[in-house]
């Protein structure tokens, strides 16, 4: 009989448990202005600006962004160069991959982002 009641609560029926207690309409706003606004002076939402431009606690916003699945502080883009030469640097570059020089090898290196170059600390080695 134990075995039995334990295997119902495994089993309950769907929508059972606490529903939320915040509005649909404000459900559909912090999603909207997630999706599609930007606070002022900053590139993305945080819990805290969003919960003071709704007037509700930034716990709310979070179980918001959970139930659609937003993570405004994580950024998808690719990012293009402004540099006024890119196109000829890049046909430059991917010229190289489609014909290298005979019996040359060609390396890609790519930047770390986030990392700020600083001045050796030792000397390079000589040449």
């Amino acid at each position: 009989m134990q075995r039995a009641d334990a295997q119902a609560f495994e089993t309950d029926a769907p929508g059972r448990g606490r529903k939320p207690t915040y509005p649909e309409q404000l459900r559909k706003l912090a999603v909207r202005k997630t999706t599609q606004e930007t606070p002022p002076n900053a590139t993305h939402w945080s819990l805290s600006t969003m919960a003071k431009a709704l007037k509700v606690s930034s716990r709310t916003v979070g179980r918001i962004w959970h139930e659609h699945g937003l993570k405004p502080h994580l950024v998808r883009t690719f990012k293009v160069s402004n540099d006024p030469r890119f196109a000829e640097k890049l046909e430059e570059v991917i010229g190289l991959y489609l014909n290298a020089p005979e019996h040359a090898i060609v390396l890609c290196c790519d930047e770390k982002s986030q990392v700020q170059a600083l001045d050796r600390t030792q000397p390079g080695l000589p040449r």
